[in-house]
């Protein structure tokens, strides 16, 4: 058996033999526990058909190759996180601090227990063949760091300037920082911890006040 973890499968187990239901999202969810453990250099249609319990060919029936099967993974790990971010909120009347915090720690936890499809997640998203599919699922997941942005702007709690310039300075940080967890300088409740702390130092600055 494959035990799933840290995905919206989380609890169930995955059997070797396929008997039923929706084959594709099997092989998805096989294939993500594989490049869990095993990294995207050991994943193969024919290590899936084996993992799943189905004849070789089966996969290629909804992925013609690696490739198919790697951007299919990269925009189930961009939908997930783009929902994740969307359903971040703080709590009415929270402050600004409150409220990017917030959205910090939900990308963070997201990133540090999902390094690999995270990694995959963004090589695939910058590829100058990517999908149109898989480019819009990117802007979205993107524009639910931007949108608070310039949501603050419009209320006058943020300086004027590029929403998407103090977005990246946002996102680099945070990536940053869950990298320092995937090459274990950093523990993942350590990064976590930290989340409050680099956001204030990215809304106010290092200077004295």
């Amino acid at each position: 058996m494959l035990a799933v973890s840290t995905s919206p499968y989380a609890g169930h187990m995955l059997t070797r033999r396929y008997h039923h239901g929706d084959l594709r999202a099997t092989l998805l969810v096989a294939a993500e526990e594989m490049l869990r453990e095993k990294g995207v250099a050991a994943l193969s249609l024919r290590e899936l058909a084996r993992a799943t319990g189905v004849s070789h060919a089966a996969p290629s029936r909804h992925f013609k190759d690696k490739q198919a099967l790697l951007d299919a993974l990269a925009l189930v790990g961009l939908e997930r996180m783009a929902g994740i971010l969307e359903g971040a909120s703080a709590p009415d009347g929270a402050s600004l601090h409150e409220r990017f915090t917030t959205l910090a720690r939900a990308y963070l936890d997201f990133a540090v227990h999902n390094a690999e499809l995270l990694e995959l997640v963004f090589a695939r998203k910058h590829d100058p063949d990517v999908s149109d599919q898989l480019s819009a699922a990117g802007e979205r997941m993107v524009l639910t760091i931007v949108r608070p942005i310039t949501d603050a702007q419009a209320a006058g709690e943020l300086v004027e300037g590029d929403p998407w310039s103090i977005g990246l300075a946002l996102g680099a940080s945070l990536h940053g920082i869950a990298a320092f967890t995937a090459n274990g300088t950093l523990s993942p409740e350590a990064a976590i911890a930290s989340v409050d702390e680099v956001v204030k130092h990215l809304l106010y600055g290092l200077i004295p006040r």
